[in-house]
């Protein structure tokens, strides 16, 4: 999924379930950041101090990284939650679609609803939770479940050069492109290239184990936003039993589902706009405001508003250490994101009998 979906949608879903504006920000901030935050190792300070960062994307999504190990603390925790159902590592570690695992992972956020990073530790769980459904079917370790052939969409528009070709021609080349980046490409979704996370999208596919898969990513999409809802109503109420909270009503979901299936700009971020300009005018039943905007790099970032720093590895005069770092969204966002890694792969994870980092 993209921003449209990880800070728009999640903004909705958050205010419908009865969160307030502000936390609802946080808690989508959080969400997106996760795709957003490529900067790892220590961050040092001008009197000594140090913090220690975990990346929790590639820079510029790289599906081609080739390092494992790396994939394996970014892709997996965050982006591909395997489901740890199978008998291989391999055939575990594949995500999948409101997986045991997945439940697990959203109720240990909810357990820790009164720690000072319960917001950003919520959104960081419903970025790897809505994911689940959009990345079915693949995996964030390298795997042949990875492999994707002779894949075909008629419902898709393609960006760039792609989108001017006619659409007998786009599957010619999605032919051979798919089957090129299906070994250049091995970690993730990289060889279905942006279908996974495209709301509207209708695709079919080969897998790695020679299955016909076929996906109509709308209801799947739908039902994401609906279980993000009863996540947060959970949360609020401090129940972990969030299935078995309402969702969103009736003719909001109804709502959405128009929005998403008619918002297909291939610019994920002008499809956020068009999903800022609905909640503004009232065209999601119960709610009508300003959605904030959101600042990943740079003046007004997260980052920047705990640092002063600009650059996105660091680079410029080393920041004074203040107690207001302690309180930014930027060090309980990191300070979620160990939580969050470390429960999945250290606990959730080995329980199920998938060991992986």
């Amino acid at each position: 999924m993209n921003i449209d979906f990880h800070y728009g949608v999640v903004y909705i879903a958050a205010r419908v379930g009865g969160m307030t504006a502000g936390d609802a920000q946080t808690v989508a901030h959080a969400c997106q950041y996760v795709d957003d935050a490529t900067t790892s190792g220590i961050l040092r300070f001008k009197g000594g101090e140090t913090f220690e960062r975990f990346a929790t994307a590639h820079k510029l999504f790289d599906y081609a990284n080739t390092e494992n190990d790396q994939n394996r603390l970014v892709w997996a925790p965050f982006h591909f939650l395997p489901a740890g159902v199978g008998d291989s590592l391999e055939e575990k570690a594949v995500c999948r679609p409101d997986s045991e695992v997945a439940r697990e992972v959203v109720r240990r956020a909810i357990r820790q609803r009164d720690s000072e990073t319960a917001l950003h530790r919520l959104g960081v769980t419903l970025h790897t939770y809505v994911d689940t459904w959009a990345h079915q079917g693949f995996a964030g370790i390298e795997s042949p479940w990875n492999r994707v052939h002779l894949l075909e969409a008629q419902d898709c528009t393609r960006k760039g050069w792609l989108a001017s070709l006619e659409l007998a021609v786009a599957h010619l080349i999605d032919r051979v492109e798919t089957d090129v980046l299906t070994i250049a490409l091995p970690v993730g979704h990289g060889a279905a290239l942006h279908y996974p996370d495209q709301p509207w999208a209708r695709w079919h596919y080969i897998d790695g184990c020679n299955h016909f898969i076929s996906r109509h990513n709308l209801p799947d999409f739908v039902q994401a936003a609906d279980m993000s809802c009863r996540v947060v109503r959970a949360y609020l109420a401090g129940r972990e039993d969030f299935e078995n909270q309402p969702g969103m009503p009736d003719d909001v979901k109804d709502a959405l589902t128009r929005l998403l299936d008619t918002n297909r700009e291939p610019d994920d971020n002008l499809r956020l706009r068009t999903v800022c300009e609905w909640v503004n005018a009232g065209r999601i039943p119960g709610l009508k405001e300003p959605v904030p905007g959101y600042i990943a790099k740079g003046h007004g970032s997260w980052k920047y508003q705990a640092t002063g720093l600009l650059c996105d590895d660091d680079t410029g005069d080393r920041p004074e250490w203040t107690t207001a770092f302690e309180k930014s969204d930027y060090r309980l966002f990191h300070d979620a994101v160990k939580q969050h890694r470390f429960v999945t792969t250290q606990e959730i994870l080995p329980a199920r009998g998938l060991r992986i980092a």
